[in-house]
Parts: C-alpha cells; structure tokens; sequence
C-alpha cells in the first residue's frame, strides 16, 4: 500500500474511535464530544479511491450543516497523494487551503533519540494528575485553553511523554490512538520560559520511541509547523514522504491550521 494511503487510513481509523461520523461522499466529518474545535474535523472518506468531482458540494454542504447545528467550525485535513485533486476541490467550493507541509515519516530503525542533559528527565504519562501536567505544558506553550482529557491507560489508544527540567514539567508531546501500525506524533510544546533547549525535539523523539515500544506502532508521521520544527523533526530521522493539506472554511482558525 501507498504510504500516503497507508498513512490517511490509518488516521481516519483512529479517529472514528472516539467521534460520531458524517459520511457524505469523498469526506467522513469527525465531530468529537468536546467543543475544542482542533478535535472535530473532516476527512477524506476512502483514501486511495478516485472522487466524483460533483458530488464535492453536496457532500461539504452536508458536513457543514452538521457542523453549524453544533456549532462548529469546520477544517479539513488531506494528504495529497492519497486523494489527488480533493484539496483542490474543495478549495473550489469555499474552503481555504491553509497550509500544504510535508509530511514527516519514521520507522523505529531510524529513529535518533537526544542525549539527555543532566537535569532533564522524560516519563510517560501514567496517571491523570500527570495528564493534568503535561496538558498545562501544552496549553501554556500554545497560548490556549485545552480542556480536560481523560486518561487513557492502553498505550495503543494514544498516550502522552512528560519532559522536566529539575522536576518541573517543562516540554510534553503526544502520539495518537495505533491503527494498522501508524501513529501521528502531535501535540508537542515546550513552555516558553524552557524554548531553545532542545526539549521539544527530546519530547518528539520519546514520545515516538513509546509509541513503538509501548503502544506497538510501526510507523509514526507528523507535520512540521514551520521550517526550524522541519528542520529538527528530520534529525531525529523523520523524512519526508508525502504532502499534507490543511484547509478551513473562512472565518475560523485558519491561522492555526499554518
């Protein structure tokens, strides 16, 4: 299979554990309990298949509503080679293509973990007050409120490493639910008082060794928010190997979506 494929399917399985499906033509929308909007979005429904091009604005026109009736906002997330000419169809209908960065892949044989300094410790999450910490980390690195999560015990459903600096939580990042192997390593962040000191890649490169290690994934990607992350992401080994599309529809968080 396609890696881009591979890798889209995979996302859409892990995602429709935990949110209630919109299926309309070429896209699945993902409405997540939460009223965090980054937790809700939409799809491509069956990577690797070709789209009927007239079924686009019915389709978007359906997941929209759906969206609008619980008021949410609605973004998109492609990969390119996966679903040739969606992103641009959609753009075509009224959604706005934010950004289309790489897509960073790593096998466990090529993964290259930091050298630790000495008064730098990493943990995996394992119980919801320490949840609480690393969220706190994020929300602050991201300059927004994140909500409560539940803690999730099975490391296959997603989990969550913990970088402190002298015992203070400093820097934390996330792989998400395994399906077919494949887990999106997200949700890095590193306080801004700690930036600059490697943490971030050290958090990256931990929390993808546990998602190998302990959650059993054979494959991890991400997307890089801008050059510098890029840049660091490929030294722990990712490489690119195929190409994201993140859009929104006007009006919302679009600028989060770069």
């Amino acid at each position: 299979m396609e890696i881009g494929v591979r890798i889209a399917s995979a996302q859409l399985q892990g995602r429709i554990r935990s949110r209630r499906q919109i299926v309309a033509g070429p896209l699945v929308g993902l409405l997540h309990d939460s009223d965090l909007w980054f937790l809700s979005g939409a799809v491509a429904a069956e990577p690797g298949t070709p789209f009927d091009s007239e079924e686009v604005p019915w389709a978007l026109d359906t997941i929209r509503k759906a969206f609008a009736a619980e008021g949410r906002w609605l973004s998109v997330e492609l990969i390119e080679e996966a679903s040739p000419g969606l992103a641009d169809a959609l753009a075509a209908n009224g959604m706005i293509i934010a950004a289309r960065p790489p897509l960073l892949v790593l096998e466990p044989a090529d993964l290259v973990l930091p050298d630790l300094p000495e008064d730098v410790t990493v943990s995996v999450v394992s119980s919801a007050e320490e949840l609480a910490e690393a969220d706190a980390v994020a929300a602050s690195a991201y300059e927004m409120a994140l909500g409560e999560r539940s803690y999730q015990p099975d490391p296959a459903d997603g989990g969550n490493v913990l970088v402190r600096v002298d015992g203070v939580p400093a820097a934390t990042a996330a792989w998400t639910a395994v399906a077919d192997g494949v887990t999106e390593i997200a949700g890095v962040g590193t306080l801004p008082s700690h930036r600059r000191r490697g943490l971030g890649a050290i958090a990256t490169a931990y929390a993808t060794r546990h998602a190998f290690g302990d959650a059993g994934a054979t494959l991890a990607w991400l997307t890089p928010g801008d050059d510098g992350a890029d840049r660091i992401y490929r030294r722990l080994g990712y490489a690119p190997k195929a190409t994201a599309v993140h859009l929104g529809d006007p009006g919302g968080h679009l600028e989060d979506l770069r």
